[in-house]
């Protein structure tokens, strides 16, 4: 009875809307999923390219930082165009890095792969965010960042195991040209339906484009949301890299056994975004963030310790990381959507998304310094790793608390009313 009563409470989404989130989770998907892929991929790329842990974090890290200074590029002239078809622009050279990543035959070219997909892919998600901001209203973004979001478990029930499956057939070039393969049809469906987003074009934007960048760089109202977000970039990037390397050199967990896990944490991930987006919209953001950052730093603490473990304890300790996960993701994204003007939309989500490619790129870099493995041993100080993190969250908590105040203080201005219908 109370959820139908909060479902009435909670405004409904238009037909065009509910279409629309479709085709933005599913290009977040084919782009996390990019991302994500190299993870399980990890344990398979280091023994068959003969790289360290070391060299592997900068495969990792190279997506990072292309996409860093891409958002940086792109920020001047985010607002300048329609946001469909930047969209377009930037989701085609996406997949002709996933591509050239499914055609590389050695470290280094896997390693220029991951640079054009970086300088591609890391500017997609600023223009959804945008997108969203402009389409739909405040009191719906909750909802709306918690089923876009859902691709990062969709990604999981249904790409990393389908990848890893691929990959341990054929080769691990494979789960690549999978990604390029699926993205091509998204890329028609956008071209096909998807409506003009170009509202704000009517409002003053700088015709300077690096005038319009350093304007909303050193907007003082700005500066602590780009710090959180700095900040928040790193726990993430730094666990990841190594996540299935360490699952099966220090838990225990075969190879074979990856995939399941995966799929049932992900199944148990497209649950518990949707759930927290209704939350964030129904109790708050800092108050799902809050609970979020409790789950993860007492889960992440156990995990990054973890010996030997039954199988299907790693995948209930899984599932309560992705809470705490989704949890601060979805309420985060909700939050970030209220604090830029209409006209500086684009632009600030350009710039937060190079700040957190750049700040999770230091992130991973850092991890491949950090963690050590002799020979195919275990690895070693992985658990450093998860205290950092528990450190960051903690940090975060704090910051985010703050930058709710300044949203409420000053809200930004509401959505594109003709985008929205």
């Amino acid at each position: 009875m109370a959820s139908k009563t909060l479902a009435e409470k909670l405004p409904a989404f238009s037909r065009y809307q509910i279409f629309l989130i479709a085709v933005l989770g599913f290009i977040q998907f084919t782009v996390i999923l990019d991302f994500m892929v190299m993870a399980p991929l990890g344990a398979i790329l280091m023994p068959r390219l003969g790289i360290t842990p070391a060299q592997f974090s900068h495969v990792v890290s190279a997506y990072a930082f292309a996409a860093g200074g891409a958002g940086l590029l792109a920020a001047g002239f985010a607002d300048k165009y329609d946001r469909k078809k930047l969209m377009l622009f930037f989701y085609v050279g996406f997949l002709v890095g996933s591509v050239c990543c499914g055609l590389a035959q050695s470290y280094e070219m896997l390693l220029v792969a991951r640079i054009i997909t970086g300088i591609f892919g890391g500017v997609i998600s600023a223009v959804g965010m945008a997108i969203i901001t402009d389409v739909f209203a405040p009191e719906k973004r909750g909802r709306v960042m918690g089923y876009v979001q859902m691709s990062f478990a969709a990604s999981q029930v249904l790409g990393i195991p389908i990848g890893l499956v691929l990959a341990n057939h054929w080769n691990w070039h494979a789960p690549f040209l999978m990604i390029a393969g699926i993205g091509v049809l998204a890329g028609l469906i956008i071209v096909r339906f998807m409506r003009p987003v170009s509202g704000h074009l009517h409002l003053h934007v700088d015709t300077d484009p690096w005038q319009h960048l350093w304007k909303t760089l050193i907007q003082p109202r700005y500066l602590l949301p780009f710090l959180t977000v700095a900040i928040l970039s790193t726990g993430g990037f730094m666990m990841m890299p190594f996540a299935t390397t360490f699952l099966v050199n220090n838990v225990g967990i075969t190879e074979a056994q990856l995939p399941l896990i995966f799929f049932v944490t992900g199944l148990c991930s497209m649950v518990i975004f949707p759930t927290v987006g209704r939350l964030s919209d129904s109790i708050g953001r800092l108050r799902t963030f809050a609970f979020g950052s409790i789950i993860s730093v007492l889960v992440v603490a156990w995990y990054s310790n973890l010996g030997p473990t039954a199988v299907w304890l790693v995948i209930v300790i899984n599932a309560a990381m992705f809470v705490g996960i989704g949890s601060r993701m979805v309420s985060w994204s909700a939050l970030m959507t209220e604090i830029p003007t209409m006209k500086e939309r684009g632009s600030f989500m350009a710039l937060t998304s190079s700040i957190r490619q750049l700040g999770g790129g230091l992130a991973a870099s850092l991890a491949g310094v950090i963690v050590v493995q002799q020979g195919n041993g275990p690895l070693e100080h992985y658990d450093i790793l998860g205290y950092t993190c528990c450190a960051t969250m903690l940090i975060c908590w704090w910051l985010v608390s703050r930058v709710d105040k300044q949203a409420k203080l000053k809200p930004a201005a509401p959505p594109v009313a003709a985008a929205a219908a």
